[in-house]
């Protein structure tokens, strides 16, 4: 039988979440369209075996994820779950014989243009709460404001215009809902954690959601944004831990890291980390999901899922044990950051 699911406080607000959350564009047929039937299946599977963190997104699908996660969540008390999405993308609809291929398998009609603006943020704020068919929407993240990574010092991040566009326009109408009640919680959503860095001391955010920017694979955050999210009490929502799919299906042929065919490096990076898990006894998907929440500043992980096998199979993974010796050899030997924090002895972890 499986434990509960522990939950983490985000940043200083009243809101915790489970560590272990849902991550929602599988809802939206990313790659592979699914059964509705099945869709919602996923969600109540998810929800029987002790998630209550779900997050989406109206781009997700365009508009099918968050449909479909209202439709999954809407037997459940309101107030025992938690929902975040996001706003940045108005949903425009357009003639079927204009879509295109990306993404999104099977979408419906509609194209998804970036809009930070106060207007789009309230409307896209409607727009999604009928859509989940709830009252409220717990956390909200200001969306994709991706710009080229600027990495030196000294650069302006106003003089990007979407960070611009986010700070001038979108995080004074969340901040606005937030001081009203009406959300409790808002952030960044992003694929890259350098421009978190900026929106970390340009606003007041109580969480970043980043895609696959600290995980088993990836930890060039730790020296820049991590702290910074400590500073500023920022907790941190872990999206794609298994970077993609390397980190789930291993070094195989065809395996994907950030979405695009793994490079030989990476392969054998994960060779190397599948070596030590077979040493220990350990399933690369299991330290894959466990590692990211070693840290203090992370909050929850939120893998997608798109069957209920899968839902129960990263239920087993972030719940398998794991010896010490494990990560001490993945430091040792280099193929994780010797200064990760992995629940030896560093600090106590956020609860």
């Amino acid at each position: 039988m499986s434990k509960a699911i522990s939950k983490r406080q985000i940043g200083r607000t009243s809101l915790s979440v489970t560590e272990l959350g849902m991550g929602g564009t599988p809802l939206g047929n990313m790659y592979k369209a699914m059964e509705t039937e099945a869709a919602i299946a996923t969600v109540h599977a998810a929800a029987e075996a002790g998630i209550r963190y779900f997050d989406t997104a109206p781009v997700y699908g365009f508009g099918l994820s968050e449909t479909r996660l209202g439709q999954g969540v809407a037997k459940l008390p309101r107030e025992d779950i938690v929902i975040s999405s996001k706003v940045g993308y108005s949903l425009v609809p357009i003639d079927p014989s204009e879509l295109k291929p990306g993404l999104w398998d099977k979408p419906p009609p509609v194209r998804a243009d970036f809009d930070y603006s106060r207007d789009a943020v309230l409307r896209g704020v409607e727009a999604s709460l009928k859509r989940l068919n709830t009252p409220y929407i717990d956390m909200l993240a200001i969306h994709d404001p991706d710009e080229a990574v600027d990495v030196g010092a000294g650069v302006d991040p106003f003089s990007r215009s979407h960070f611009r566009a986010a700070m001038d326009h979108a995080f004074p109408t969340l901040a606005e809902l937030r001081s009203q009640g009406v959300i409790k919680a808002i952030g960044v959503g992003i694929n890259q954690w350098q421009m978190l860095c900026d929106f970390a001391t340009a606003g007041d955010f109580d969480y970043f959601l980043v895609a696959g920017r600290y995980t088993l694979l990836d930890q060039d955050s730790m020296a820049r944004l991590l702290p910074l999210c400590e500073q500023h009490s920022i907790s941190l929502v872990i999206g794609g831990p298994y970077n993609s799919g390397i980190l789930a299906t291993g070094a195989v042929t065809g395996a994907t890291y950030d979405y695009r065919p793994a490079k030989q490096q990476v392969l054998e990076r994960v060779r190397g980390i599948q070596a030590v898990c077979a040493r220990h006894g350990v399933s690369l998907q299991a330290a894959a999901l466990q590692f990211p929440l070693h840290h203090p500043s992370v909050a929850a992980i939120i893998p997608g899922a798109r069957s209920i096998a899968e839902v129960e199979a990263n239920l087993a993974f972030s719940q398998e044990p794991i010896p010490p010796q494990f990560w001490l050899e993945l430091k040792s030997e280099r193929l994780i950051d010797p200064a990760a924090p992995v629940g030896l002895d560093e600090p106590a972890e956020a609860t």
